[in-house]
């Protein structure tokens, strides 16, 4: 009678030894965190393995996928590396007419980057992201805050705290490098007379420059680019329309409609900076964010009407 009672209390003992979840002591630092080794045992206080994050000094896998703003940031980094492409194709040549084919490469080979960039991501084969939460600026930049415990030793517990939108748009501009450099060389020998090859150099210094930048201001950039997208395409609708011939309202208008090539570059300015308003709202409220949207032909709108204002000719110079 004693043994069952022995084994009984034994039994019942286990089972609420077994529903206490034992939390291992805190790590030190913002970033530093434990793997679950087995049964209320945790590792040494280190960095969390690639995709986790460290919530109560335990390194947990990073379930979510990226919100609008992350893929809006995304898409940034991309529409970047195509704009500096079409830029210098058209910066380099001065037959525009027949550069189309080029733009279009250059389109094309930062689509194949981005799908293949995807498809080699977390999860494998698919067009989606597993992702970890972006929390602050720190985030970005966690080999900066590896702590030393009593002033000793340093802890490194550097790690992608936001996985993995740090080092996804390296891979995409590696693999735009690769894909320009095995498309548009064959492209501009055998259809545009080698006009190409002033832009496709300028591709092998930005790519790079744009690799640098990505290392150094991603956090900066997550945070402030729908405000450099805004302020960009301000200045430059000012510069593109201001290289027009005439001055005069009607022409103006006239000229920018009827020309294919300039209509084309009005065009992107004002989806930019529609891109730029909605990477700003998120449209969180459609029914205030939306009629917002139509600020995007504001500048325009506000150039062509103050035009004659400015023109040169109409300054006179005291005699």
């Amino acid at each position: 009678m004693a043994c069952v009672k022995t084994i009984i209390v034994t039994f019942i003992t286990g089972i609420a030894f077994a529903d206490i979840v034992i939390q291992p002591d805190e790590c030190p630092g913002m970033y530093c965190g434990r793997m679950n080794i087995g049964p209320a045992r945790y590792s040494d206080c280190g960095a969390c393995p690639r995709g986790y994050q460290a919530e109560n000094s335990v390194c947990g896998e990073c379930t979510s996928s990226p919100d609008l703003y992350d893929w809006l940031y995304l898409g940034f980094m991309a529409i970047t590396s195509i704009l500096l492409h079409c830029f210098f194709i058209d910066y380099t040549n001065v037959k525009k007419e027949s550069l189309v084919v080029l733009h279009l490469s250059a389109v094309v080979e930062s689509v194949m980057a981005a799908i293949l960039t995807l498809l080699l991501a977390d999860p494998l084969g698919s067009l989606s992201l597993r992702s970890c939460p972006v929390a602050r600026l720190q985030d970005w930049y966690s080999m900066l805050y590896n702590p030393s415990p009593n002033y000793t030793t340093t802890l490194h517990c550097t790690q992608e705290i936001v996985y993995p939108l740090y080092t996804i748009v390296m891979i995409y501009y590696a693999f735009s490098l690769v894909f320009m450099m095995c498309l548009r060389p064959f492209i501009s020998y055998q259809f545009v007379d080698c006009l190409g090859t002033k832009s496709i150099y300028a591709a092998l210094y930005f790519l790079p420059i744009l690799i640098v930048v990505q290392a150094l201001l991603a956090g900066l950039l997550y945070y402030s680019f729908p405000y450099i997208l805004i302020i960009v395409t301000l200045i430059t609708s000012a510069v593109h329309l201001s290289r027009t011939v005439h001055s005069s309202v009607k022409d103006l208008i006239k000229e920018n409609l009827t020309d294919a090539r300039r209509l084309i570059i009005l065009i992107c300015h004002w989806v930019l900076h529609g891109y730029g308003i909605i990477s700003l709202t998120e449209l969180k409220n459609p029914e205030l964010h939306g009629p917002v949207l139509l600020l995007v032909f504001c500048p325009t709108v506000f150039y062509v009407t103050t035009t004659k204002f400015t023109n040169p000719s109409n300054l006179q110079t005291a005699e």
